[in-house]
């Protein structure tokens, strides 16, 4: 055994060979933060589970997982998608979501566990996580991804860029590296096996912002986990017709949305409202009734897997971006669609 007199020269020594591939081999892992609400994990967070894993797959390392507050699913059960071992910091103060005292939490595991790839989803609370965490952990970070890092010479991520309308690949050189994936650019591999849940003890500190009321709309499919969307534009000409774009939502288990304009005339609620400026979304269809297609509107929804727009004026430029479209009356076109729809299934 060698031995030194000055840590100094033990710290050059290491350095000089490349202690940090030694590092590799032993601690370094992939954590993957799972996003749960009301003890529920949400379906962006199985996308980054399956992506996380397939990363350490290519890394030749493990997958972990981190998740923050009560859980009433059985996390063990998530091992199918790729993790062996699931860190569980179960402290009550987490059952709020509060992205200063998250980071503080995840950073402690990401360093117990010598993580040195980390993923979130790149949704509402994995934009206000990523950053930060990779500012504290001086990570480099790629939010948007789309596709799995190119491993074959460095780490390059591709992600979306101008709105959808282009694409780059973003070399991350540092040590530890943040990847934020956009919501349903990669499919869920389900697979066989369980995870490890092993409760992580983490220094929780006491969050600065006081939750007195949460108030949240039930009984309808979330924005961000709907892989249908219905939304509705001004050609519905008030919000007493709005029972064209509910009841084919209904019949398709779809969420509704709106543009801009719908909302800012308070014929919806702003918390629909998908564009630019409202929430960019990107499910499997996408059906846009009565909307125009503003390049503001279509940059919230340019990442839907197929596009289908119903308007009564050929000259509309969503059609220009469509998959599918229909020039006729969205009050003829679309309860016929409904009615339709409604056989194929055997609805009365």
């Amino acid at each position: 055994m060698w031995q030194f007199e000055n840590a100094t020269i033990i710290k050059a020594f290491i350095f000089k060979f490349s202690n940090r591939q030694i590092f590799k081999l032993v601690f370094m892992s992939v954590l993957i933060y799972i996003d749960q609400a009301e003890g529920h994990v949400k379906k962006a967070s199985l996308e980054a589970l399956s992506y996380g894993a397939k990363i350490a797959t290519q890394l030749g390392t493990a997958a972990e997982a981190v998740v923050l507050g009560t859980v009433t699913e059985d996390l063990a059960a998530l091992g199918k998608y790729g993790v062996s071992k699931i860190h569980h910091v179960a402290n009550d103060i987490l059952n709020h979501f509060d992205a200063q005292v998250f980071t503080g939490v995840i950073g402690q595991v990401a360093q117990a566990t010598g993580a040195e790839v980390i993923i979130f989803s790149n949704n509402v609370d994995g934009k206000a996580l990523a950053p930060r965490l990779a500012a504290r952990l001086k990570a480099g970070l790629v939010s948007g991804a789309v596709a799995l890092p190119d491993t074959t010479n460095g780490f390059v991520v591709k992600k979306n860029v101008f709105s959808g309308k282009a694409f780059a690949s973003i070399a991350i050189n540092t040590p530890v590296k943040v990847i934020a994936l956009n919501p349903n650019s990669y499919t869920v591999t389900a697979g066989e096996g369980t995870a490890t849940v092993a409760p992580f003890s983490a220094t929780v500190e006491a969050s600065k912002v006081k939750v007195t009321a949460v108030n949240k709309v039930s009984g309808e499919v979330p924005l961000s986990e709907a892989d249908i969307v219905v939304s509705g534009g001004r050609g519905l000409k008030g919000p007493e017709n709005w029972g064209l774009v509910e009841n084919l939502a209904h019949v398709l288990g779809a969420a509704t949305a709106c543009s801009r304009p719908v909302a800012d005339v308070h014929w919806r609620p702003h918390h629909e409202h998908v564009g630019q400026t409202g929430l960019a979304i990107a499910p499997n269809l996408y059906i846009a009734i009565g909307i125009s297609g503003a390049i503001q509107h279509l940059a919230g929804v340019n990442r839907s897997k197929v596009i289908v727009v119903i308007n009564k004026d050929p000259e509309a430029p969503f059609f220009k971006a469509a998959d599918y479209g229909i020039v006729g009356d969205a009050f003829e076109v679309v309860p016929k669609i409904t009615e339709a729809i409604k056989k194929l299934k055997g609805i009365a």
